[in-house]
């Protein structure tokens, strides 16, 4: 009984999940173009990310409820006043729809297979998230520092890929050598819970609850010593610190 319930949870997700997405992307083009015609590139762009966002929150928060519970922490007291580099561990699919806690105008750095879906991937790449594996670190630099100066922050999976195993991998350094020059804060996004919600290799998704934690910001007044080697493995240590706790209160 217990598996054909989970079957029925799943078609329901889905079958929801498809229509919501149909449905939200006819209505989100036509703001967006109705945007257009009298807002600026800029503020049409921000209206955009703004309704990636919403959207993300409806599927993980609504949608995917009693399947997926979300319990978010924002451990976050100073108003920073203007962008910053959130980091974010990686163990499921799902981490994309997660980050839309950020609640605020941000775009994502990602992997290139994002950019292969039907439609998702299209939108994706108007709304100006980078794929970091298909530009040369230079390009990377100048485009992720453009966006900071221009207000919108990043949101970024270090690792790279997904863990196989409750593991978090090794931290690549380019993210954080943008910082280094920007000076912006970096904000930790703990992720744990959703191993299975998918699991890799899978889009059968098994009921948990997911947590995500949003810790303290970490400024230049704290790392602007630090060489970028030193840097994102400071961050990851936090990361992998806050992700063990969250884990033992499961």
């Amino acid at each position: 009984m217990r598996i054909l319930k989970l079957i029925y949870l799943n078609v329901t997700f889905y079958t929801l999940f498809i229509i919501f997405s149909l449905v939200a992307i006819s209505l989100s083009t036509f703001f967006i173009i109705c945007c257009r015609l009298v807002l600026s590139y800029r503020q049409t762009l921000k209206c955009l990310r703004i309704a990636i966002l919403w959207y993300a929150t409806v599927v993980i928060r609504i949608l995917a409820f009693p399947l997926v519970r979300l319990e978010y922490k924002n451990y976050t007291q100073d108003d920073l006043g203007g962008p910053c580099i959130f980091i974010c561990n990686h163990r499921s699919a799902s981490d994309a729809f997660l980050s839309a806690v950020v609640s605020t105008e941000a775009i994502q750095i990602v992997n290139i297979w994002p950019f292969r879906f039907p439609v998702l991937g299209i939108i994706a790449k108007l709304a100006g998230y980078l794929s970091v594996r298909e530009m040369p670190f230079e390009d990377f630099l100048v485009k992720a520092t453009k966006l900071l100066r221009e207000g919108v922050s990043v949101i970024v999976f270090p690792e790279g890929t997904r863990s196989t195993d409750n593991s978090i991998g090794s931290f690549h350094g380019a993210i954080f050598r943008v910082a280094l020059k920007t000076k912006s804060p970096i904000v930790p996004l703990c992720i744990a819970g959703n191993k299975q919600i998918p699991p890799k290799g899978s889009a059968f998704l098994h009921p948990g609850l997911i947590k995500v934690h949003r810790l303290k910001p970490i400024l230049w007044k704290e790392y602007g010593a630090f060489t970028p080697f030193k840097f994102k493995n400071y961050v990851r240590q936090i990361i992998i610190d806050e992700v063990a706790d969250m884990e033992r209160c499961a």
